[in-house]
């Protein structure tokens, strides 16, 4: 009786239902297979038509176990000592008394897969960079001791040499360019030391500046990606790389980041034989072209790279390049984000003659530029590009202009602090506007991007040693919530 109920009352209510839709002039019409229904009537939108679900996978387990011996752990082993200071001493002016030198040791794990038979990997370059000691594991469990043939820290890539007797299985590479956003991918690494765990997702975005570097291009995916993924492969469903996981948000799910693998191609040459990348230096100091300084300059939308400094004697500067000029293309590249043009110049090699189209007073002008070649100390002086902080400040690369206008010592290394929000921690803590900060977590800072990276490793606590004219101070500062 109680089910009879039950079954009489689900009755009504359908009934009920049928019954209100009458009013709206919408026909209801159950399909045979009850799989779907159709509305006629007022409808205004496009109906899908039934059928099969198309290009999800069934499984990539064939795919997993194929692959899965191309990738390796990495581990690595770092001595270090340090000098504990008399922190209150220090702050109060007195000269401080030092402390004894402390050895430790510390252990770390990474990802990376083999490109070669005779034994080249390729892995991040922070999985590696300090490391006394590179040990190799196979997914057999064999340990290989390995060396470092080269690093990039700007791309953060390395590539490793294993001292193997024996042929190893190798992971093919892939065309990063020709991948599709909804692509599969699947990653293999070694998140949490937990090796060789396979994860699936797909291609989620491409191109992203994750302010990690100068030469940001990333692929995104949602292949959950941990850490101890980084240095690992992506792979996509033709079993080929078409990147290098590198990077999590850290205040999101299923939102990593990877090296476009042909970004790769064109750096691991280099590695091998000269162990470093030699790049294509233009001579100029480039900001974005926001919407305002686009119609000041003439231009019919925000793009290319705005020249706010060309320094003396270098390639602009002899190309006539100048001051305001908006660079439109570059060696036959259109510019269409500001940060196109670092990554072109690049990677065309010193001594080259290109042809760069800028808009001067709103008219087109080509010049012939032959490219120098990119030094350490010109790294922090290509772009006055501010970096956002969650930390509640913002930084900018400390260049000769502002070095003369603060009237800094000429060989002060750091970045400025050009903003600090007043309801953050850093303010309450004593960060000021002008303020120079020299190190994060005792890391030396001389680029913007090293601020955002240092930043990125902490969960909510920060470290930061600052100069105010002639003195130093550290501070302590939380994320902002």
């Amino acid at each position: 009786m109680r089910h009879g109920k039950v079954l009489a009352a689900i009755g009504f209510a359908f009934t009920g239902l049928l019954i209100l839709t009458q009013p709206l002039g919408l026909e209801l019409r159950l399909r045979e297979n009850n799989a779907s229904a159709r509305v006629t009537g007022d409808a205004f939108w496009k109906e899908g038509q039934p059928g099969p679900a198309l290009g999800i996978p069934d499984s990539v387990a064939d795919l997993a176990e194929t692959l899965s011996p191309t990738v390796v752990n990495i581990q690595t082993e770092r001595k270090s000592s340090f000098r504990s200071p008399d922190i209150f001493e220090e702050f109060f002016g007195r000269r401080p008394r030092r402390g004894p030198h402390r050895q430790f040791r510390t252990e770390a794990t990474g990802s990376g897969f083999v490109i070669s038979k005779e034994g080249y990997i390729v892995t991040n370059n922070h999985v590696v960079e300090g490391a006394d000691k590179i040990v190799v594991v196979l997914d057999n469990g064999e340990e290989l001791d390995a060396e470092i043939v080269g690093r990039d820290p700007e791309t953060d890539l390395a590539l490793l040499r294993t001292n193997a007797d024996h042929e190893l299985p190798v992971a093919p590479l892939g065309d990063s360019d020709s991948i599709r956003v909804g692509d599969w991918l699947m990653a293999i690494g070694n998140p949490f030391g937990l090796d060789h765990t396979v994860t699936l997702g797909i291609l989620s975005a491409r191109g992203r500046n994750i302010n990690a570097g100068r030469y940001d291009d990333f692929l995104q995916t949602d292949a959950s990606i941990n850490p101890g993924n980084s240095g690992g492969p992506l792979f996509d469903m033709r079993g080929r790389v078409i990147g290098i996981n590198t990077a999590i948000n850290q205040n999101g799910q299923g939102i990593g980041f990877a090296i476009p693998i042909n970004m790769a191609k064109e750096l691991l040459p280099q590695l091998r034989e000269a162990g470093t990348v030699t790049r294509g230096w233009l001579g100029v100091q480039i900001q974005r072209v926001n919407p305002a300084l686009a119609k000041s300059f003439g231009l019919d939308e925000p793009r290319g790279a705005l020249i706010s400094m060309v320094f003396e004697d270098g390639p602009a500067d002899k190309a006539r390049i100048k001051r305001g000029d908006v660079i439109v293309e570059f060696d036959g590249s259109a510019i269409d984000e500001f940060n196109d043009l670092p990554r072109i110049v690049a990677n065309t090699a010193p001594e080259t003659e290109v042809a760069v189209i800028v808009l001067r007073d709103g008219k087109a002008k080509t010049l012939k530029a032959t490219l120098g070649k990119l030094q350490e100390d010109q790294l922090q002086l290509t772009s006055t590009e501010r970096h956002d902080s969650e930390w509640g400040f913002e930084v900018e690369a400390l260049t000769s202009d502002v070095v003369e206008r603060l009237d800094l010592d000429e060989d002060i290394s750091g970045v400025l602090v050009t903003e600090v929000d007043p309801e953050s921690e850093a303010y309450e803590e004593g960060l000021r506007r002008g303020d120079i900060i020299l190190e994060v977590n005792r890391t030396e800072i001389t680029r913007p991007d090293q601020v955002t990276r240092a930043l990125e490793k902490e969960d909510e606590h920060a470290v930061l040693l600052v100069q105010r004219g002639e003195a130093t101070l550290y501070l302590a500062i939380e994320r902002q919530p």
